[in-house]
């Protein structure tokens, strides 16, 4: 009987041990944390696939950019504002339609007059970059040390931050292109080398005095210089991007085979400026607006290479270094 008492005993505190056990379900997160649940209060457990919704992004800003052919002024109407700039005697040009779309933006390039040459020399240059959608600023004069470049873009941006105007928020300033003839050549040089915000120039007919600003330029600004093969900046383009120091993506681009009955026998001193416009447009709608041209400027059959200069006699001569492992930023 005792024996009996005490097995119904034993029996009786194991049933209520279980009685007072619940099991749990443990669900470990990537973090560490476990969370449990009492299997009593789960009916059923699957797995679902849900799609996380992502941060949204801003969208991509681009550069406003019309027609395809460099060889020719492009579609849109120039509209032109004299006296204007930081010291009241530059021109401002641009597309009659800027764009409206907030997130299209104009690219922007500076233009230095030769030395003694008023900016309004130039309107052919000065037309087909607005024609193909770029915005122009024309220096009134060319120091050539890259002061007078850096106010029109200061004078330039100051107009893109107003709430009113033709130019308010339709530009983009922090990738700003500048080219030249001459002196302004050496301005776009020096813009190129000491403001920040210009990202590239293409000198007309130029070439750094001391052989050596090219070679001062920061490794990822691409930089070109187009010149005439009688041209007396010859010398100088040659020798400036010659310089072993020189380690920017660079071109040097000679006009070859101009007419000989001028009075240089070639294509000589403004040959870049009037007879080349196609190189600078297109230089300029590579790296300011996003196109891929490399290979017109970087390969042995390249246009401005090797190609004949379109609408006009003779080939173009070109040479290039420091493009192997160069990448757009």
């Amino acid at each position: 009987m005792k024996k009996l008492l005490f097995l119904s005993i034993v029996v009786f505190m194991a049933l209520g041990l279980v009685a007072q056990s619940t099991y749990k379900m443990r669900v470990v997160k990537t973090d560490g944390e476990e969370i449990f649940f009492k299997t009593s209060e789960v009916e059923y457990v699957d797995f679902q696939y849900t799609e996380e919704s992502e941060e949204p992004q801003e969208p991509t800003l681009k550069v406003f950019l019309a027609g395809d052919d460099v060889n020719q002024d492009g579609p849109c109407k120039v509209a032109r504002m004299d006296n204007v700039g930081p010291d009241g005697r530059c021109i401002l040009a641009y597309p009659e339609n800027m764009s409206e779309d907030p997130n299209v933006k104009h690219g922007v390039v500076i233009w230095g007059p030769g030395g003694d040459t008023e900016p309004g020399a130039y309107m052919g240059m000065i037309n087909r970059l607005v024609s193909h959608g770029f915005v122009v600023l024309a220096l009134s004069s060319s120091p050539g040390n890259g002061k007078s470049a850096s106010a029109a873009i200061n004078w330039l941006e100051e107009r893109n931050n107003l709430d009113y105007g033709v130019l308010s928020n339709k530009l983009i300033m922090d990738r700003v292109g500048c080219s030249g003839h001459s002196m302004g050549g050496l301005e776009s040089e020096q813009a190129l080398l000491n403001d920040s915000r210009v990202y590239t120039a293409i000198l007309n007919n130029s070439g750094d005095l001391g052989h050596s600003a090219m070679s001062q330029i920061r490794s990822g600004k691409p930089i070109a210089i187009v010149y005439g093969e009688k041209g007396m900046e010859a010398p100088n383009a040659e020798a400036d991007y010659n310089n072993s120091g020189v380690t920017a993506p660079a071109c040097l681009i000679k006009m070859t085979g101009g007419p000989t009955n001028n009075s240089e026998g070639g294509y000589g001193h403004g040959s870049a400026a009037w007879d080349g416009i196609a190189a600078t447009l297109a230089w300029m709608r590579w790296h300011i607006g996003g196109e891929n041209r490399k290979d017109e400027f970087t390969t042995p059959n390249g246009q401005y290479v090797s190609g004949p200069i379109i609408g006009k006699q003779g080939y173009w001569q070109g040479k290039y270094k420091n493009w192997e492992n160069w990448k757009e930023d």
